[in-house]
């Protein structure tokens, strides 16, 4: 993807900032343990935070967590449901905290958004020596039957390159490196999966595919075509034809540390 192009997806979510908050699923509690797992205290940054998804899970398992997100309309949700939380205006380039301030940066469904051979080095600076960077994806579980169809009709778009969990490791494996010739700043990468679900109706599913970057880009005619043919696809599927069932999903982790 173009520069520009990752620019207009990245900024796409604060319009549905509402939206997201209500319909995007939280994450694994086994995934954020791992994530955390061999770091050297429990000051943990949530870098690229949206309306704070992960930032409460870290809440709820005891991180002393400051959340940064760079789109203010994100920040504002996130700011509302954890009033508690110190939550700033910044981004993975330019990090509003002191150097060797936190022992984990984390990143849920953003470190693709990242520019690492900017963001690498401000984050090392953040990060004191032994520390942990671990960028979190939820992931839907194409190896159940009809998730893998919905993949198929909700394309590209609505089910991206790192939604399923091959795609998810073969995308994220050096995520955590620049894109140019600059030294590494993190050691070798930990790939792991943990079973996940959100309970969704065939409504609220849509709803929530709709917060997709993918999908909030689209012209307004071809965006309720897609979700269309979406709605048609979930009323036509025995497992989610009829009121909630759970969405079958995995919670991928990448996890390297400073070097």
């Amino acid at each position: 993807m173009e520069q520009s192009e990752q620019w207009r997806h990245a900024s796409s979510f604060g319009a549905a900032a509402v939206s997201y908050a209500e319909h995007r699923p939280d994450y694994a509690q086994a995934a954020v343990r791992w994530a955390l797992e061999g770091a050297p205290g429990v000051r943990v940054l949530d870098l690229g935070a949206g309306t704070g998804k992960l930032t409460a899970v870290l809440a709820v398992l005891g991180a002393e967590v400051a959340a940064v997100e760079p789109d203010l309309a994100m920040l504002g949700q996130l700011r509302r449901s954890l009033p508690g939380v110190r939550a700033l205006p910044g981004s993975a380039e330019a990090i509003p905290l002191s150097d060797a301030s936190v022992d984990v940066v984390v990143a849920g469904n953003a470190m693709h958004w990242f520019d690492m051979a900017v963001a690498g080095p401000e984050i090392a600076r953040v990060l004191v020596p032994g520390g942990v960077l671990a960028g979190l994806w939820n992931l839907m579980d194409d190896e159940v039957e009809w998730v893998a169809g919905l993949a198929r009709v909700g394309g590209g778009a609505a089910v991206g390159p790192r939604d399923t969990p091959a795609a998810w490791r073969a995308a994220t494996a050096g995520m955590h490196l620049p894109k140019t010739e600059a030294a590494p700043r993190f050691g070798s990468p930990e790939q792991a999966e943990f079973p996940h679900g959100q309970r969704r109706t065939a409504d609220s599913l849509v709803q929530t595919l709709a917060t997709r970057a993918g999908v909030l880009v689209m012209p307004e005619e071809e965006r309720e075509a897609l979700l269309g043919r979406i709605r048609a696809f979930l009323a036509g599927t025995p497992e989610t034809a009829r009121g909630e069932f759970t969405l079958p999903m995995r919670t991928g982790v990448l996890r390297v540390r400073r070097l």
